[in-house]
């Protein structure tokens, strides 16, 4: 557990572990959720020598209070830059995100490619969704398991899925502001940027009901250096649902940085 040196009396004191040392790799989670569900989900792929992981909570999630002058997602990604800066210092970073931290980490490296060394979107949310299939479940249970909320989330249900989902996001889920929640997604539309021109990889789930895969496939023609998997087999949870996947796919992006810097 740790803040960032620096940021006690700046204007967002950001909750975050970390592990590791060398390149910042800073790690954005989605929505209604907190740092451990990246935590849970990219740790065991990012972790390799040479990078620094850096899981923070975000603005109303978890342990990062979000204060009234956040009125929405540009004001999220003004302040997650400022902690970038601080965390990175004058080095370049990589950025990856899930779901509405992936829209972020995007907003992020539209503003400063210059600083950025890679972009990893995973189920990314997206202004331009389209076509998003509706909830179908991939691996049924012999009996229905879990919350509903369980179920609208995974689309493989399991002993370890649903435990999975009880250590890693009921925990964060219950320590949401809701109150800056809906402030901050009131006015949640990013200011148009220029697409990133770095290594940049987008994983999107077939079976994804929450913001689809037509969108993310569409990133191939905006960002020019970027590779783009649909998974089937896998929903908005793809993190927990085919993990073999993403950390073929992330070595595979890491590598692509690593060759251009």
């Amino acid at each position: 557990m740790a803040t960032v040196p620096g940021m006690e009396d700046g204007p967002v004191r950001f909750h975050h572990v970390q592990h590791g040392s060398g390149r910042v790799v800073l790690v954005l989670h989605g929505g209604g959720v907190d740092h451990r569900e990246a935590e849970a989900c990219f740790e065991p792929a990012l972790d390799r020598p040479g990078l620094r992981r850096v899981y923070p909570d975000l603005p109303g999630s978890g342990r990062t209070p979000a204060p009234p002058h956040l009125g929405g997602a540009d004001d999220v990604v003004d302040a997650l830059l400022a902690y970038a800066d601080a965390l990175a210092g004058p080095a370049r970073y990589l950025l990856v995100g899930h779901s509405a931290g992936a829209y972020l980490a995007r907003g992020m490296a539209s503003r400063r490619a210059g600083r950025v060394a890679g972009l990893a979107l995973v189920c990314p949310l997206l202004p331009g969704v389209r076509d998003v299939p509706e909830h179908r479940v991939a691996v049924a249970a012999p009996e229905p398991i879990g919350d509903e909320d369980f179920r609208d989330y995974f689309v493989v249900h399991s002993a370890a899925m649903l435990d999975r989902y009880e250590r890693y996001v009921v925990p964060g889920a219950a320590l949401q502001d809701a109150g800056a929640a809906a402030r901050i997604g009131a006015r949640w539309r990013l200011a148009e940027g220029d697409p990133y021109p770095g290594p940049t990889l987008v994983v999107a789930g077939r079976l994804d009901s929450t913001v689809g895969y037509a969108a993310a496939v569409d990133l191939l023609d905006v960002h020019p250096h970027a590779s783009v998997a649909v998974v089937d087999g896998a929903g908005h949870a793809l993190p927990h649902e085919r993990p073999d996947v993403l950390r073929a796919a992330l070595a595979e992006w890491l590598a692509r940085v690593e060759a251009a810097h």
